[in-house]
């Protein structure tokens, strides 16, 4: 597969680009079926936003995944994650209780974290030297999926009630059977063989924890605003006397604008550099957070446009800082920062949530504006030579 490790591999990246779009159009369930969660369970936004976390959870064994993903062939996560994810994350509306619903999500954590901890480092072995750019395909399959999930399962709510919303499932299978056929001879393990392992796993954790810790701070204070635009947007903008589908327009257009951030930033910091591009990542996106809470009809249109097109825009960047970093483990490497993923995404939620629940929305909101801003500091930290 890998011919010339240095020339970008379009059709390949393209076709793990792919996978990754008819994996997360199932990941994006949660968010515009929330509303309808909470009405149905009498959830407080506490308890609501406690599901996100129960889908994160299995991100803690990313790391453990990832040991594997550098020793097994790792194809068939990518061909069977998107199935498992259809079919735990189809079941949600029809779950009876709320611990089925955290069953069905802890599990479609699970298939995640299969795909997600392996699929970068397949990305950045068929780059070459434009990872950048290879990241930003990558990411890009995964937030047009973020736009396109609300609007199949809302659609199918229409069609068949919440209840019989599992009738979506089969696309998920048919693209597992897909992928199948297009990656079963492909051998990128033979490339991991290639490297002999002779680094402990340990020593390679003590010579990246620096730089995770950095980037940790970076994805946390990023993460505060995020969630606010994604997890709680559909519940924020029913809580503002509007409907369902309006919700979940408004997730659609984030996410889609996310889509064309994480395409573009990429390769924007391939050329720039990843500190300067994350830096104006950084002060950008709190200021539209606020613009947005003080925004009414459809003058919030292009401020979430906006939003959305910076907040997706630094996940590219921290995936090719993170893969660029020589190691013999990558995948473990890797796994740490999906790792580290969850416990700013998981921990940035339960904020929203509570504080939802004490202050109202339109001050959390508030709040998570100012947290947002303080991922400067750890941006300023990183190498001004990183790029």
């Amino acid at each position: 597969m890998l011919k010339n490790e240095n020339k970008f591999q379009a059709g390949d990246v393209f076709t793990i680009s792919l996978s990754h779009f008819l994996h997360d159009v199932y990941s994006s369930f949660l968010a515009p079926l929330l509303p309808l969660l909470i009405d149905k369970f009498s959830l407080s936004y506490s308890l609501a936003g406690l599901l996100s976390v129960f889908q994160r959870l299995p991100s803690l064994l990313n790391p453990f995944v990832g040991i594997i993903a550098d020793k097994v062939p790792i194809r068939y996560f990518l061909i069977f994650a998107p199935a498992a994810t259809a079919i735990f994350m189809s079941l949600l509306g029809s779950a009876p209780t709320y611990l089925i619903v955290a069953i069905l999500l802890f599990f479609s954590g699970m298939s995640a974290s299969l795909f997600h901890v392996p699929a970068p480092v397949m990305i950045k072995r068929i780059s070459g030297n434009r990872v950048g750019k290879g990241m930003s395909f990558f990411m890009f399959g995964g937030e047009i999926a973020r736009s396109v999930g609300p609007f199949l399962i809302l659609s199918a709510i229409s069609l068949w009630t919440l209840d019989g919303a599992y009738r979506v499932m089969p696309i998920g299978l048919g693209a597992s059977v897909l992928l199948f056929f297009k990656f079963r001879k492909i051998e990128i393990s033979q490339n991991f063989k290639k490297n002999k392992n002779n680094t402990e796993v340990k020593e390679t954790l003590k010579n990246v924890f620096p730089l995770l810790i950095t980037v940790a701070g970076i994805s946390f204070f990023m993460s505060i605003i995020r969630s606010a635009l994604t997890a709680f947007l559909p519940t924020y903008v029913a809580a503002g006397g509007h409907s369902l589908w309006e919700g979940g327009i408004a997730l659609s257009i984030v996410q889609l604008a996310g889509a064309f951030g994480s395409f573009s930033s990429g390769t924007f910091s391939d050329k720039l550099g990843r500190r300067e591009t994350l830096k104006i990542i950084s002060i950008v996106s709190p200021i539209l957070m606020l613009l947005f809470v003080y925004s009414s009809g459809w003058l919030a249109v292009p401020i979430l446009v906006l939003s959305g097109y910076f907040l997706f825009s630094s996940t590219p960047v921290l995936l090719a800082i993170i893969n660029e970093y020589k190691s013999e483990h990558p995948s473990f490497v890797n796994g740490l920062f999906m790792t580290m993923n969850f416990i700013s995404g998981a921990g940035s939620v339960m904020i929203i949530g509570v504080l939802s629940d004490w202050l109202g929305f339109e001050t959390t909101y508030k709040i998570s504006a100012f947290l947002g801003l303080l991922s400067l500091l750890f941006v300023l930290r990183l190498d001004k030579k990183e790029k």
